[in-house]
C-alpha cells in the first residue's frame, strides 16, 4: 500500500513513520524541507498553505495519513486555523481528485469540553466556535472532511507521551495557567498505542465517516502528572475546594475497542516502570 504522511517531522509523525516503514508500507512524506526526510521514505516537497503543491504528493497514493497540525502551544491563531482547517481541506480535496481510497485524519480529544456528565464520547457535542483556536480548528476540519465524498476516518488522540517525547515537560506552564483542580484527570495515550490506532484505521474496512477516541486504561490526575516531573508543588500552590466535574478530561474509548484496540501501554505508570517514557 502506498501511503502519504504529513507532519512526519512532528512529535507523532517522527515516531510513527519508522513504525509504518517497518510494517512494509511504501511511504511518502509531504515536507516543506527535503533535508528533513526520514530514512526509508520517499519525499515530496510541498506545503498545506499552497494547494498547487499537493497534487503531486497525493497522485498514485492509496491512503493519506494526515498528522500535520499547529498545536495549542502556538500563539498564532490565524496560522493554527490556516493549517489545521484550511490546510486539511486543501489536502483532502487534492486526495479526492486524485482518487485516493482512504484518508486518516488525526484530531484531538481537546475538542471536548466539560459538563457531559460522563466520559466524553465520539457523538458528544463539540463546539466549532470554541475560543481555543486549536480545538475549534480541529472541529472545523473534522466537519468539513465528513461532508466530502472521501473515505475518511478520524482519530481523536488523548494526551500523547512516551518515546522520549518532551510533551509532559512542555505542558507544565500551560497546566499552571489552566487553574484546574489538582484532582482533575487527564486521559493519556502512549506513542506505541497511537501507532496501533493509526494502523487500525488505515487497514480497517467499513468505517468510512467514523470518529474514534484513543486513550489508555487509566487517566492520571494533574497532580500526579506534575509530580512526575517535580512540578506539583509549584503548580498547585493554592487552596482548593471540591472537584466540580469528575468526568472532565476523561475519554470513552469503547468504540475503538470494538475494532480491536487494546492498549499496549495501559497507563503512565506502566510506561514509567518499563522505562518507555
Amino acid at each position: 500500500m502506498k501511503v502519504l504522511v504529513t507532519g512526519a517531522t512532528g512529535k507523532v509523525g517522527s515516531r510513527f513513520v519508522p513504525r509504518l516503514i517497518a510494517k512494509g508500507y511504501d511511504v511518502t512524506l509531504l515536507v516543506r524541507d527535503a533535508s528533513k526526510a526520514l530514512p526509508g521514505a520517499k519525499v515530496v516537497v510541498g506545503d498545506l498553505y499552497d494547494p498547487s503543491t499537493l497534487t503531486s504528493a497525493v497522485t498514485g497514493m492509496d491512503a493519506v495519513i494526515h498528522l500535520a497540525a499547529l498545536f495549542r502551544t502556538f500563539t498564532d491563531n490565524e496560522g493554527i486555523v490556516k493549517t489545521n482547517h484550511a490546510g486539511t481541506v486543501a489536502l483532502a480535496q487534492a486526495a479526492m481528485a486524485a482518487g485516493v481510497k482512504r484518508f486518516v485524519f488525526v484530531s484531538t480529544s481537546n475538542v471536548y469540553s466539560s459538563g457531559y456528565g460522563h466520559p466524553a464520547k465520539e457523538d458528544d457535542i463539540v463546539d466549532i466556535n470554541d475560543p481555543r483556536a486549536y480545538s475549534s480548528s480541529k472541529v472545523a476540519a473534522e466537519q468539513a472532511l465528513l461532508k466530502m465524498d472521501l473515505d475518511v476516518r478520524i482519530l481523536r488522540l488523548g494526551f500523547v507521551y512516551g518515546d522520549h517525547d518532551p510533551h509532559i515537560e512542555e505542558i507544565m506552564p500551560i497546566l499552571k495557567n489552566w487553574g484546574r483542580h489538582s484532582g482533575s484527570r487527564m486521559h493519556m495515550v502512549h506513542h506505541l498505542d497511537v501507532a496501533q490506532g493509526l494502523f487500525l484505521l488505515l487497514q480497517q474496512d467499513g468505517i468510512n465517516g467514523q470518529i474514534f477516541n484513543i486513550v489508555d486504561d487509566a487517566p492520571i490526575t494533574l497532580y500526579e502528572l506534575a509530580e512526575s516531573v517535580g512540578k506539583a508543588k509549584a503548580i498547585f500552590d493554592h487552596a482548593e475546594g471540591p472537584l466540580n466535574d469528575p468526568f472532565e478530561g476523561i475519554i470513552n474509548s469503547q468504540k475503538i475497542r470494538k475494532i480491536g484496540f487494546r492498549p499496549l501501554v495501559p497507563s503512565f505508570f506502566v510506561a514509567r516502570d518499563l522505562d518507555i517514557l
